[in-house]
């Protein structure tokens, strides 16, 4: 049973002390890194403030409410039914939009037509509290509360603090749910821009392995005829072995660079990732007749880069490149500079620069912004209009800029300037 007249001695009486609380659950919001840690923290501030030792918080998954994480002792989450959108509890929140007490609880829970272990399972957890997480009018969470006490008492103050709390609660949930389908959309979109160049990528890798697998055709094939010959045995066998090395390290560059994971910032030469991807699209350069020269900066500092995203913007930009020269004979300068700047922070600028046909000025300003694209000439090279804004969110992430010149009829250049900071 729920009274609405409060103890004088009730701690939430007080304007200043709700306010409080209230500031203090909306800290403990945060920033949180996964749902259960919000889920767990919302949660525990609504049962502290209604003394109400037990609960569970629902959440709306897939046209129903799924229990998320709970307080009841001796129970996991899974002992807790999931309640469709048209169980009467549900609606009843839906509609009523308050917080609903024993009474009102007992109504919806009687009225709900449940299968036997559905009702088995709510039975296990009586309910005194019920709290709807809403969001612009819709109901997204909501939290039901169990008190080991006969009657808790819970004044009007306490009330109005939960459903402040509750609102906190339903803004915080929906940003973190809003934020995690955009990350998972910006995932998917970095992964389709990969799959771009694999092609390229898959291109290289077969030319490459021809020589390294020559060598180990050749030292089967002579090793019956020769195996007494130890100088020959002992000097071919470690030439072998450097080949399968280097087609196993060009496999597994491959599948990193398919397969999308999380950004895992590692100790870097940018040379050398810089090189890789030099290595990969060389074949396909030189079959269009496009001439790469590389200029690349000794002793150029190191830095916290992910290796895979920096490969998936150098692809990108070389490709492009490709593509601005066409049909045509043409050059792809690449180089790379160690930077000073005026506050003494080094840093590293990597260049890219083609003899293409350049960008248009009014182009040239929406550049990186999402799905414009320039390649409508053919099917073969129609973009997505991803690929540089990809590239320029990437560059961000790693806290340094990307820069782009160009000049219809005589080239473009893309300059990236990364910080060879260290976590």
């Amino acid at each position: 049973m729920t009274d609405r007249t409060a103890p004088p001695s009730d701690p939430c009486q007080s304007g200043t002390a709700s306010l409080q609380r209230l500031t203090q659950f909306a800290r403990d919001m945060g920033h949180p890194t996964s749902l259960p840690v919000i889920a767990e923290r919302i949660l525990s501030g609504l049962s502290d403030v209604s003394r109400h030792s037990q609960g569970v918080l629902y959440l709306l998954e897939r046209e129903r409410f799924c229990p998320v994480v709970s307080q009841a002792e001796g129970s996991s989450i899974a002992a807790f039914p999931v309640l469709p959108l048209d169980h009467p509890l549900v609606q009843q929140l839906a509609h009523h939009q308050d917080i609903l007490d024993s009474p009102a609880l007992t109504d919806s829970l009687c009225r709900g037509s449940l299968d036997n272990a559905t009702e088995a399972q709510l039975a296990t957890h009586p309910v005194n509290l019920a709290i709807p997480l809403l969001n612009r009018g819709r109901l997204i969470a909501f939290v039901l509360l169990q008190s080991r006490i006969e009657t808790t008492v819970i004044s009007s103050h306490t009330l109005e603090l939960l459903a402040a709390m509750a609102q906190n609660a339903a803004n915080a949930l929906d940003s973190f749910l809003l934020y995690e389908d955009l990350r998972q959309s910006q995932a998917l979109m970095r992964r389709t821009d990969r799959l771009r160049s694999l092609e390229t990528i898959a291109g290289g890798f077969a030319h490459e392995i021809r020589n390294p697998l020559t060598s180990i055709k050749t030292f089967i094939q002579l090793a019956p005829e020769r195996k007494n010959d130890s100088q020959f045995i002992g000097e071919f066998s470690r030439i072998v072995l450097d080949d399968v090395n280097r087609i196993e390290r060009l496999i597994q560059e491959i599948l990193d660079y398919a397969r999308y994971m999380e950004p895992q910032l590692t100790d870097e030469d940018p040379n050398e990732i810089v090189s890789s991807c030099l290595y990969f699209i060389q074949v396909k350069a030189d079959s269009r007749g496009i001439k790469i020269e590389k200029d690349l900066a000794v002793e150029l500092p190191r830095g916290m880069l992910d290796r895979q995203q920096m490969k998936q913007v150098l692809l990108n930009l070389l490709l492009n490149a490709m593509d601005a020269i066409g049909e045509k004979t043409g050059t792809i300068r690449v180089r790379t500079t160690r930077l000073q700047k005026a506050d003494g922070e080094i840093g590293t600028q990597i260049e890219i620069e083609d003899t293409g046909h350049g960008i248009s000025p009014e182009n040239l300003e929406h550049i990186f912004d999402p799905f414009f694209t320039t390649k409508h000439a053919s099917a073969v090279n129609e973009g997505t209009g991803l690929g540089l804004t990809i590239a320029h969110q990437i560059i961000q992430e790693h806290r340094g800029e990307i820069q782009v010149q160009s000049t219809e009829g005589i080239g473009t250049t893309f300059r990236i300037n990364l910080p060879s900071h260290r976590c």
